[in-house]
């Protein structure tokens, strides 16, 4: 197997309480399709960081700049960023500073967030962390349509509590230029004819979807977490997005 080096460099980077293993079945279909894929695991969800529950979000800005500088990211070669749920907001920092540095964001059950989000709103000054909850309320949330007994064994004894400042950070966005960079989003847990409805109406979850200049849109029907439930289909679907064009 010979590693194309015309194709971009893809980084992954998992939502709250997963690290760089979540996309262990992905890295390993990318690989084999010859393609360079950096998965990433954010300061504050390394089970061994002593400090990791004071992380912040300029933290993971950083690691993440970190990453594509080591990745040789330039405006000639720009990287490929994937982000899957809530590594939005770290990711959406990191196209507002860089944009000419990305060559395509691929979100993954996710999408861009609006200047001033705030995650957890309502948390208090003093949250430290909030660990996965059990799966009958997480499932409320968010779909776990195809994992098995097995992936939710596994989620559960590596899942690492997400840091605090992280979920009550606001994420400031000042770079227009950042709605330039050509987007996909892969829909999972809702299609994007209703993601797009959505947007339209203005729902602050997907208003900024809206504003993309380049947008491509892919259905990948199954829960919130495709890298386990459909790993084989996403990791094409990032192989494809990784050479496409601008939309």
């Amino acid at each position: 197997m010979t590693i194309s080096t015309n194709d971009p460099t893809i980084i992954l980077i998992p939502g709250h309480w997963l690290g760089a293993w979540a996309w262990d079945d992905v890295v390993a279909r990318l690989t084999a399709l010859g393609r360079r894929a950096v998965p990433m695991t954010l300061p504050g969800l390394d089970a061994l960081d002593p400090e990791r529950s004071s992380r912040t979000l300029g933290d993971q800005v950083a690691a993440i700049e970190q990453v594509m500088g080591e990745a040789g990211a330039s405006a000639e070669q720009p990287v490929v960023i994937a982000a899957h749920s809530g590594a939005n907001a770290p990711v959406s920092l990191v196209l507002d500073r860089h944009p000419e540095l990305i060559g395509r964001v691929v979100w993954v059950d996710s999408g861009p967030v609006a200047p001033g989000t705030v995650f957890a709103p309502d948390a208090s000054d003093d949250l430290v962390e909030v660990p996965l909850p059990p799966f009958d309320v997480l499932g409320e949330q968010a779909s776990l349509e195809g994992l098995g007994a097995h992936v939710l064994e596994r989620f559960r004894a590596s899942a690492v509590p997400e840091p605090g400042p992280v979920l009550r950070e606001p994420v400031r966005l000042t770079d227009d230029a950042r709605l330039q960079v050509p987007t996909t989003v892969v829909c999972c847990s809702i299609s994007s004819a209703q993601m797009m409805e959505l947007a339209g109406a203005g729902h602050p979850m997907f208003a900024e979807v809206a504003k993309v200049h380049h947008l491509d849109l892919v259905d990948l029907p199954t829960g919130h977490w495709p890298m386990w439930s459909r790993p084989d289909e996403l990791a094409q679907i990032l192989a494809d997005a990784s050479t496409s064009p601008a939309g």
